[in-house]
């Protein structure tokens, strides 16, 4: 079984004709939605491509089960959710723009 533990590993797997067709089914099938705004009642879709302009990335294909732990489930349609780059962010805990949480809320002396 493939191992995807070094980001080398993991880049390979993204870049792969195998992993672009089974995103292409994943965005198909939620119809290029958020599928968690969509659990919000809020609608959040892909972008459109402009003619002599890039396409903004506005969705990622998300593993359910990350590949690093469930190599198993890298190429199972199942195992894979359209969501927008916010909500991914949220999913894996980043936050950008924004103050964290402050660990402690101890008053400064």
């Amino acid at each position: 079984m493939t191992e995807y533990k070094s980001e080398e590993q993991k880049r390979t797997f993204y870049k792969s004709g195998a992993w672009n067709k089974l995103r292409q089914q994943a965005l198909d099938r939620d119809n290029h939605e958020c599928q968690q705004c969509k659990r919000e009642g809020k609608v959040h879709v892909d972008s459109k491509k402009v003619e002599g302009e890039r396409k903004t990335i506005e969705l990622n294909v998300h593993h359910k089960y990350e590949i690093e732990h469930y190599p198993q489930l890298a190429l199972v349609l199942d195992n894979l959710e359209t969501v927008c780059l916010n909500c991914h962010n949220k999913v894996h805990n980043r936050v950008f723009g924004e103050q964290k949480k402050k660990r402690w809320d101890d008053e400064m002396w």
